[in-house]
């Protein structure tokens, strides 16, 4: 693998811009791509990023870019920041330009993001010894100010994460680790797509305060947003994902347990350990409805949960509740363009078939196919 001093940071959104400001300012080599060259000019003209919050300081950046070869030629990790909706387009982009020994971060993978991007780069002619790695969740709550400033709110204390092929999970994290000590090594990326507490935390709380965001009403989106009974609704969803995980034979906790695990937040249900939450605590509510939290969480987090708990006979009528509003309020077919087990290449296979496809990117069922 390349050295890990240097990085090419794929979004200028809230995550990769302060994702950007922090590894430049712990001194690493940074470069920043972002699609729509408008957002990216004021730092082009000054390549600096101001960090506030819990990480605070400065980070100046070596190369700013809507040319995705510019960004990520001679880097050794690059970390995609942008919504799981862009994943396939991005390895469609990215296929001609990657070099041997590159690792690709996505921050985070969603519901099955690794296994879709790496099998995008090699149906588009990538035949380089690149990695494929995904995080189980975004590192930090945070929040973009402006072109080059952005606040964290919180930083995550442990994160799972786990590559494509299973083998070179240790070695990435240990590679991440100057940066990033708080990512771990997780069985495979089965483990870190079921572990997605965004599509939890993100979808229905959004879709059920919708009367509030679409009149502009100012709210904390954790705090104020998520009552109690939309708090146990939140807990059905999650005890269909532990369902299908357990199926699955993925280690899993709870939301609750997660929020300890991540922010230290305690409680006796989800709704207290929420409260408990200093991270969440100043995260306004959305300002409308055309958000990741619906448009990326719904397809590429709810969806392929969904499509698995239906391959293996798991009910999950709470999560199939949050789709079906989410498509009669925009008007979407989230299951045409969402994470199906097809479109995944998941489709038919057993437990033990699904992880080892996981883990190597190939089909076992009998002499195996490169995906």
């Amino acid at each position: 693998m390349k050295d890990c001093l240097s990085y090419g940071i794929i979004g200028a959104g809230n995550g990769g811009l302060a994702m950007a400001g922090y590894l430049a300012m712990k001194g690493f080599v940074v470069n920043l791509y972002n699609r729509t060259l408008q957002k990216i000019l004021p730092l082009k003209e000054r390549p600096i990023i101001t960090l506030t919050g819990e990480k605070e300081g400065i980070g100046k950046l070596n190369i700013i870019s809507d040319k995705i070869e510019e960004v990520i030629r001679d880097v050794g990790i690059i970390m995609v920041t942008i919504p799981a909706i862009g994943h396939y387009d991005l390895g469609k982009l990215m296929a001609p330009y990657l070099e041997d020994g590159q690792i690709i971060v996505l921050n985070p993978g969603r519901t099955g993001g690794a296994l879709e991007l790496y099998t995008t780069l090699r149906k588009n002619g990538c035949d380089k010894d690149v990695v494929v790695a995904e995080a189980q969740t975004f590192v930090y709550a945070c929040r973009k100010i402006s072109a080059r400033s952005a606040h964290i709110y919180k930083e995550k204390s442990e994160v799972s994460l786990a590559c494509i092929p299973s083998t070179k999970t240790e070695e990435v994290v240990k590679m991440l680790s100057p940066a990033y000590p708080q990512f771990i090594a997780a069985k495979d990326v089965i483990e870190t797509s079921l572990n997605n507490y965004g599509a939890i935390f993100h979808p229905a709380p959004t879709l059920l305060n919708s009367g509030h965001i679409e009149r502009g009403a100012p709210f904390d989106y954790y705090i104020e947003g998520i009552t109690p009974s939309i708090s146990r609704f939140l807990e059905k969803m999650d005890e269909e994902r532990m369902k299908i995980a357990k199926a699955l034979d993925v280690k899993t906790c709870s939301a609750k347990d997660w929020l300890y695990e991540s922010y230290n937040a305690v409680g006796k249900n989800l709704y207290e350990a929420i409260q408990n939450n200093l991270g969440y605590k100043g995260l306004e509510a959305p300002k409308g409805l055309n958000i990741r939290y619906i448009y990326e969480d719904v397809p590429y987090s709810l969806v392929p949960m969904s499509s698995l708990g239906k391959q293996l006979n798991i009910e999950t009528s709470a999560i199939d509740s949050v789709i079906k509003l989410a498509e009669l309020m925009t008007g979407k077919n989230f299951w045409k363009e969402g994470r199906t087990v097809e479109r995944l290449g998941l489709d038919g296979l057993n437990s033990y078939e699904i992880h080892k496809f996981a883990q190597t990117g190939k089909i076992s069922k009998s002499e195996g196919v490169v995906a």
